[in-house]
């Protein structure tokens, strides 16, 4: 399976580091299915900016619901927050919960979760942003990242958050 669309124009300075299909939950005949694609700013500081967007297939197929999407936006929440762990990000806290619209007219708007963490490196601790946006657009699609918000960069945090919330907002079924 293949992961949602990003717009190649949004992608300048980013590289692709991983593209996987996983099954994260299989139980006799429901299954779900993700094909996901992993960037990072190979140009910034430790730790990098990265940026991921994932396509969910739902089997057997049914029309996106409200308790369906409930389900989708929690665990991709906790889904999101393991993956954060796995890159030393840490102490992970939610700051704000929103609706955004998206650039595909033919989505629904996505709701966007905003965290603060640190992530641990050898020199001590960095503050650090995270996005997680989820959505419907015949799919489900799941987009997010995370940055870091300390001086250490030579990027503004305000900067690096429009930058990622562009390509979330990009990210297109087909």
């Amino acid at each position: 399976m293949h992961p949602p669309i990003i717009p190649t124009d949004r992608l300048d300075g980013w590289r692709q580091v991983e593209r996987t299909t996983e099954r994260p939950f299989a139980a006799g005949p429901v299954s779900v299915t993700a094909g996901t694609v992993r960037y990072e700013r190979t140009d910034r500081d430790e730790p990098r900016p990265f940026f991921f967007a994932s396509r969910l297939r739902i089997r057997p197929g049914g029309t996106p619901n409200p308790a369906l999407t409930r389900l989708v936006e929690n665990r991709a929440r906790a889904g999101f927050r393991d993956r954060l762990g796995d890159r030393d990000i840490e102490a992970v806290e939610t700051r704000s919960e929103r609706s955004i619209r998206v650039d595909d007219p033919d989505a629904s708007t996505a709701t966007l979760v905003t965290y603060r963490a640190r992530c641990v490196l050898p020199a001590g601790g960095v503050p650090v942003e995270a996005l997680l946006a989820v959505w419907e657009s015949g799919e489900y699609l799941i987009a997010g990242g995370a940055y870091r918000v300390d001086e250490g960069d030579d990027v503004d945090a305000d900067d690096a958050r429009r930058e990622l919330l562009g390509l979330v907002r990009g990210v297109r079924a087909d």
